[in-house]
This record gives structure tokens, C-alpha cells and sequence, in this order.
């Protein structure tokens, strides 16, 4: 449950961060290529 929370808290802060960029191309690319990055390393963890 604690993962899903977590999983749900990082997903939040990257729709706040897409919101602050207001309509700042590159900051906006830049969050989704990181948050892309990370949900990759999450879903390829040994614990998925």
C-alpha cells in the first residue's frame, strides 16, 4: 500500500510541476523525460 501512495505522491508533484512550467516548452519536456526515467527504473525493479 505504502508503494501506491508513494507511486500516487510523485505522479501529483509531476502534474504540480507541469502546471508551474506554464507553458514553458522545455521545462515541460524536461519533467516528463524525468519522470518517464523514473517510472522505466521503477517498473523494472526486481520487487515489480
Amino acid at each position: 500500500m505504502k508503494d501506491n501512495e508513494q507511486e500516487t505522491s510523485e505522479g501529483l508533484n509531476q502534474i504540480f510541476e507541469i502546471i508551474n512550467a506554464k507553458g514553458d516548452v522545455g521545462e515541460i519536456n524536461e519533467i516528463l523525460k524525468n519522470g518517464s526515467s523514473d517510472s522505466i527504473a521503477e517498473n523494472s525493479s526486481p520487487n515489480s
